[in-house]
């Protein structure tokens, strides 16, 4: 169980200035990166029991966050993104 959602600079310090170019250039880096921090949110919440799921429902909110990450892990790593 984490302390704190993580953000995706702290995941990826090396792309930090990518990061940000994306998220001002790239309509759909941009809408990852708010869903990403969204499930990150819901995540946390759920694992620290402010906002019990199912166990279930937990490993889906993980796989889909896990999802995402590649993606955006691609796009980083993509310079014509």
């Amino acid at each position: 169980m984490s302390n704190a959602p993580n953000d995706l600079t702290e995941d990826f310090p090396d792309k930090a200035d990518r990061i940000h170019q994306l998220k001002t250039s790239n309509n759909r880096f941009a809408r990852l990166y708010d869903e990403y921090n969204e499930l990150n949110r819901t995540i946390h919440r759920v694992e620290t029991r402010v906002e019990p799921k199912p166990e279930e429902v937990e490993e889906e909110l993980k796989r889909r966050r896990l999802q995402i990450k590649d993606e955006i892990r691609a796009m980083l790593d993509n310079e014509n993104a």
